[in-house]
């Protein structure tokens, strides 16, 4: 006769969140070395060592935000720490973050091979959540790297920019190899993303058991369209602020980046592209028609909560600067309109933690054109999504698919993104009446300011559990880093 399962902890009278269901049902969660081990109604308490009561909150499966930047303005080791203290407070327990080499991250070029352990021992042991790397290949030799960031390393997934051809992370730049670190005669072009997406589509057939999980990654902006417009809209004393950064950078740049990328998919039989940041109607109308016009090529559409919840509007203002812009309130509402419409694979926060000091200039803080680009958000993914999908008649359910199911499949977390028997226990709890006033003071973020400063929301995470272990809980992160690196292969 089988002993009976002792559980490691039961945690009783959860609204279990499934990506998979139409509705939310109150079940008890064992929990055995890390999984989720029983799932049912009234688990015995005496079959578990702990006991954690969540009081009938709903419980969402841990966020995967799948779209991060940690160590782009701050020193990787300390950035891990504190932005994956924020990602532990907004209910995220998988932090997949892109990182390159060249100017910013560790302000080094050369090859992936000498770059990437030097990210994993900065990484190891300053994580509060489980952590993985999107990889930029921009070097030509990083092509020939691509297999053994996968073999060795688990990387499945890469990324290029687009707007690199002739743009720096912040405005104009002539002096493109000196920002991305590379040898004077190469260029980053369409004729490099052709060989990226060529080199990926061999890595695919060369692994046909995992090719599902292998793909590409693209922020769609046109460089000479950015710069012939930077010019005109800089030279107009009518636009300022969010409003001309958002004209600088116009929506029809992005729609015809989505258009060649997409071209070239087709070109190189480069499977599975995964459009980032979508920002506009204009972007979105793009990533639909290229959908239409090549169906055999697996596209995802990603959009951030920051384009979800600001427009150019916002009293924000250079707090909010971020590639590819805020946009005008209708935008925001197409985007909405197309979560509504499950055109969007997932939602993520594009978490980039950028100072105060950094982000503003102190001479000129109003100035669009000095702000740096980018912000943090991971600590406000899911209660934004919550807030404002629930006005909008949001399912629960949509919302796990998009925050943990979708990206985890995409990805290759094949442990995460559910609450299910044999899956990591990573669990969010949320009071989804609770309203909350964002307030950056009391973020663990240590970037000093908030684009959503002032915002009230609802949907607020009370715990998050990593693995089983409760690593966030009543306002307070819990203990050690104890994130893992997750290899993908």
């Amino acid at each position: 006769m089988a002993e009976p399962l002792v559980l490691d902890k039961i945690i009783k009278n959860v609204r279990v969140v499934r990506p998979h269901e139409d509705t939310v049902e109150l079940l008890d969660l064992g929990i055995k070395d890390g999984k989720f081990a029983q799932i049912a109604p009234n688990i015995t308490p005496e079959k578990g060592k702990q006991i954690f009561d969540a009081k009938n909150l709903l419980g969402f499966p841990g966020v995967v935000d799948a779209h991060m930047h940690i160590g782009i303005y701050q020193p990787l080791n300390q950035d891990a720490v504190t932005e994956s203290k924020a990602a532990a407070m907004g209910g995220v327990t998988s932090s997949l973050n892109y990182i390159r080499t060249g100017q910013y991250y560790l302000n080094k070029g050369g090859s992936y091979r000498d770059f990437f352990p030097e990210v994993l021992e900065l990484s190891a042991g300053n994580f509060f959540v489980d952590y993985g790397y999107h990889i930029a290949p921009i070097a030509s030799q990083h092509i020939d790297e691509i297999p053994l960031m996968f073999t060795e390393h688990g990387v499945t997934s890469f990324k290029i920019f687009m707007f690199y051809g002739g743009y720096g992370l912040h405005g104009l730049s002539d002096q493109q190899n000196l920002f991305l670190m590379i040898n004077k005669e190469e260029r980053y072009d369409f004729a490099h993303f052709e060989f990226i997406m060529r080199g990926i589509t061999r890595l695919m057939a060369e692994h046909p058991e995992v090719q599902d999980y292998i793909s590409l990654s693209l922020h769609c902006e046109v460089a000479e369209i950015l710069n012939a417009y930077t010019k005109i809209v800089q030279n107009d004393s009518s636009l300022t602020g969010l409003h001309a950064y958002s004209a600088a950078r116009p929506p029809h740049s992005e729609g015809l980046a989505i258009s060649i990328a997409s071209y070239l998919a087709h070109e190189t039989n480069c499977a599975n592209i995964n459009l980032l940041h979508l920002s506009s109607r204009k972007a979105m109308e793009a990533a639909l028609t290229m959908q239409t016009a090549f169906p055999h090529i697996n596209f995802r559409r990603e959009v951030t909560v920051g384009h979800l919840l600001l427009d150019t509007n916002t009293t924000a203002a250079t707090w909010a600067k971020v590639n590819p812009p805020i946009r005008p309130r209708a935008d925001v509402e197409y985007l909405w309109q197309a979560v509504l419409k499950h055109q969007v694979d997932w939602i993520v926060s594009d978490h980039a933690c950028c100072s105060a000091e950094q982000k503003r200039s102190a001479k000129d803080p109003n100035n669009i054109w000095l702000a740096k680009s980018g912000f943090g958000g991971t600590e406000y993914l899911l209660s934004g999504v919550v807030s404002e999908g629930s006005k909008r008649g949001m399912s629960y359910n949509h919302m796990a698919k998009l925050l943990s199911w979708n990206p985890s499949r995409r990805f290759g977390l094949l442990k995460k993104g559910d609450i299910a028997i044999g899956y990591d226990a990573d669990l969010v709890l949320v009071n989804p009446h609770e309203s909350f006033v964002v307030r950056s003071v009391e973020s663990q973020s240590q970037q000093g300011y908030t684009p959503f400063e002032g915002m009230e929301l609802s949907g607020r995470v009370k715990s998050t559990f990593l693995r089983g272990n409760l690593i966030y809980h009543n306002g307070q992160v819990i203990g050690s880093p104890t994130g893992q690196y997750l290899k993908r292969c």
